[in-house]
């Protein structure tokens, strides 16, 4: 697979760069087997850039948060493990300011939502999570999850979204917006089956747009990415 990675900051500690959708991060099968056919982000990286295999371990090495595989855009890599503890912790302490911009199922009535859920895994599909109210008995145990949902544009039968996460679960945008009833569109593990697609969306529509993030030296850096041209497309052929 020939994958051109654009290159959106790098210094001495990090890279950053602009995670095409359809590829995986890195490879979370234990002996790859499952991936053979798709090469995983890190691997693409490493290739280019050796010193990346200096921070972590693999298969991760410096990855400090990761994207799905269908999602585009921000993905930061440490250089170093100093640099590489030094984003988890930032991670971790809810320090990152994450945005993306994501196209829901449905016209969303109101201007911003705050979702408060608790995460685990679902018990019904292993593959995906599912949200628990936090007064839900069966939360025990699993993670808070908080997401804010700001509207920027309706269309007939879909909403434009630009979503901050304040917390960073696996599947986090997926599973809130399916939980309040408004599916990613393209989405085919969080859609429902009466869940529209636009014309021409091969994907997920889900971009991760903006971070803001300390840098190991200390300035505070704002990462943007813009919208890619398949999720362009999409949007003029709604606003026609």
């Amino acid at each position: 697979m020939h994958m051109e990675i654009k290159t959106i900051y790098e210094d001495k500690n990090v890279l950053v760069v602009d995670k095409p959708a359809g590829v995986v991060v890195f490879d979370e099968t234990l002996n790859g087997s499952a991936l053979l056919s798709h090469s995983s982000l890190i691997e693409k990286l490493t290739g280019k850039y050796p010193e990346l295999k200096n921070a972590g371990e693999s298969p991760r090495y410096g990855i400090a948060h990761r994207l799905d595989k269908d999602t585009s855009g921000i993905l930061l890599v440490a250089k170093t493990s100093e640099a590489l503890i030094f984003f988890q912790k930032q991670f971790k302490n809810r320090g990152v300011e994450k945005k993306y911009m994501a196209l829901a199922n449905g016209v969303i009535k109101e201007d911003e939502i705050r979702v408060e859920t608790l995460i685990g895994r679902s018990p019904m599909d292993k593959r995906k999570q599912k949200a628990y109210d936090i007064s839900d008995p069966k939360s025990e145990g699993k993670r808070e999850a908080v997401t804010v949902i700001k509207v920027l544009e309706r269309f007939q039968d879909f909403s434009l979204l630009e979503v901050e996460i304040k917390t960073g679960r696996r599947h986090q945008i997926r599973c809130h917006l399916s939980y309040i009833q408004h599916p990613i569109a393209g989405d085919k593990l969080y859609g429902f089956k009466n869940s529209k697609t636009p014309e021409g969306l091969k994907r997920q529509f889900l971009h991760a747009a903006y971070l803001k993030i300390q840098l190991p030296d200390g300035q505070i850096k704002e990462l943007k990415s813009e919208l890619p041209e398949d999720l362009k497309k999409v949007l003029e052929s709604l606003k026609t």
